[in-house]
C-alpha cells in the first residue's frame, strides 16, 4: 500500500458502517491550511484524501479536511450537524441528502467512476468459453449482462460451465459479490442495472415493472449471503486471494491497484455492456463545503490527483486516457461499448434494494 504520512486513523463506529480518516500535515511541516472541512465520504474515496498530496494540494489553497468513510446510502441515517459537506458515490443519495439539509442548487459533481468486475484469470477464461464474456488479451474484457443474468436466474453453478474443473477454486453458484444495495451505492447501482436489462431495456418505473425484476435481483442478492457496506473491504478481500472470484469494484480501485502491484498478470477487468456510472457527488452543508467541492471540480492539480486515483474528471475525457496509457490492458481510455442505464428514482431504488435483500 501506498505510504501515507502525516495522516492518523481513527474508527468511528456509526450504524457500523463508518471509519474515520482525518487527514493532517505532517507535523513537523507548516502549512497554509487555515478552515477545516468536516466531511463524510464513500469509502473508495478515503485514499483520495489521505494521499499526502492531495493533503498538500487543499493545504496549498487553505484547507485541511477531515473525512468519515460511510456507505452512501446510509449516510442518510447519519446526524451531519456540524458537517461542512457529504459526499456519496452517486447522484440517487446525493439527492436525498439535498433534501433533507434543504440544499438548494445544482450538486457539484466533481468526477466519476463506472463500475467494473474484477476476476482471476481462470474464471474470466471460464466466463468466456460459455459466452459470458468477451476477452481481449490487449484490452479489458467485457461482460456480457444479459447472458449473466439468464445463468443467475437458472442458478448455474460453476461445475456446469465448460473449463471449469481446471480450476479448483471455481466452485458452487456462480454470482458476483457486491455490496449491500441498501447501505451502499455501487450494490444499489448494481441492481440498477441488472433490472434495466431484466426489464427488457427499460429503467424499472413502476409498481409491475418491479414485480417483473426483484425476483431476479433477489437471486442476485440472496445467492451472496453476507455483504460488506462498501467496496473497500470486498476489494481487499479479492486482492488478498480470499472470498468470491467476481466482485463488482469501482474502476478507481482498480487504478490503485495498479499503482501498488508490479505484477496484476492474473488479474481480468470486465466492464459489463451495460453499466451504471457512479457519479460522485457532492452535498454542500456549508460556504467551506461548496468552496471545497468546486475546488474538487475545478483545481488543476487536485483533478491531476484526482485522475491518478482512477476517478474520471467531468468534462474532460482526454484527462483519463493520457494517465491510462500503459495499462490499457486493464482500463478503457473512453468507455465506448459501455450502455449507460438510467438509474431508477430513489423510491424505485429502495424498493429494489428492500426486495432484493428480503
Amino acid at each position: 500500500m501506498r505510504r501515507i504520512t502525516g495522516i492518523f486513523l481513527a474508527v468511528l463506529l456509526i450504524g457500523g458502517v463508518a471509519a474515520a480518516v482525518v487527514a493532517g500535515r505532517d507535523s513537523g511541516e507548516t502549512g497554509t491550511a487555515t478552515k477545516t472541512v468536516r466531511m463524510v465520504i464513500g469509502s473508495e474515496k478515503a485514499e483520495f484524501f489521505a494521499d499526502p498530496d492531495v493533503v498538500e494540494a487543499l493545504a496549498a489553497q487553505g484547507y485541511t479536511v477531515e473525512a468519515e468513510t460511510s456507505g452512501s446510502w446510509a449516510m442518510e441515517g447519519l446526524d451531519l450537524e456540524g458537517y461542512d459537506l457529504a459526499f456519496p458515490s452517486s447522484r440517487a443519495p446525493a439527492a436525498e441528502l439535498a433534501e433533507k439539509y434543504g440544499v438548494r442548487g445544482m450538486l457539484p459533481r466533481p468526477f466519476y467512476s463506472p463500475l467494473v468486475v474484477v476476476s482471476r484469470r481462470g474464471a474470466a477464461e471460464v466466463l468466456a468459453a460459455n459466452g459470458l464474456a468477451e476477452l481481449d488479451e490487449e484490452h479489458p474484457g467485457t461482460l456480457r449482462m444479459d447472458a449473466y443474468l439468464e445463468a443467475a436466474e437458472r442458478d448455474r453453478t460453476w461445475q456446469q460451465l465448460d473449463g471449469a474443473e481446471q480450476y479448483g477454486e471455481l466452485t458452487g453458484t456462480l454470482f458476483i459479490s457486491s455490496t449491500d444495495p441498501e447501505s451502499s451505492n455501487s450494490g444499489a447501482l448494481y441492481l440498477a442495472a441488472a433490472s434495466y436489462v431484466a426489464n427488457g431495456g427499460k429503467v424499472v418505473a413502476s409498481d409491475a415493472d418491479l414485480e417483473r425484476t426483484a425476483p431476479l435481483m433477489r437471486t442476485l442478492v440472496s445467492v451472496q449471503g453476507a455483504q460488506q457496506s462498501g467496496t473497500d473491504a470486498a476489494f481487499r478481500d479479492f486482492v488478498s486471494g480470499a472470498g468470491n472470484p467476481l466482485v463488482l469494484v469501482y474502476e478507481s480501485q482498480v487504478t490503485a491497484l495498479l499503482d501498488e502491484q508490479q505484477n496484476a498478470d492474473d488479474l481480468v477487468v470486465l466492464y459489463p455492456d451495460t453499466t451504471v456510472n457512479s457519479d460522485h457527488t457532492v452535498v454542500p452543508l456549508t460556504e467551506n463545503g461548496r468552496r471545497l467541492a468546486d475546488l474538487l471540480g475545478n483545481d488543476p492539480a487536485l483533478r491531476k490527483l484526482a485522475v491518478r486515483h482512477g476517478f474520471r474528471p467531468q468534462g474532460d475525457v482526454a484527462e483519463f486516457a493520457a494517465a491510462a496509457v500503459g495499462r490499457t490492458a486493464y482500463l478503457k481510455q473512453r468507455l465506448t461499448g459501455v450502455r449507460q442505464a438510467p438509474v431508477p428514482t430513489s423510491a424505485v431504488l429502495r424498493e429494489l434494494a428492500r426486495r432484493a435483500r428480503g
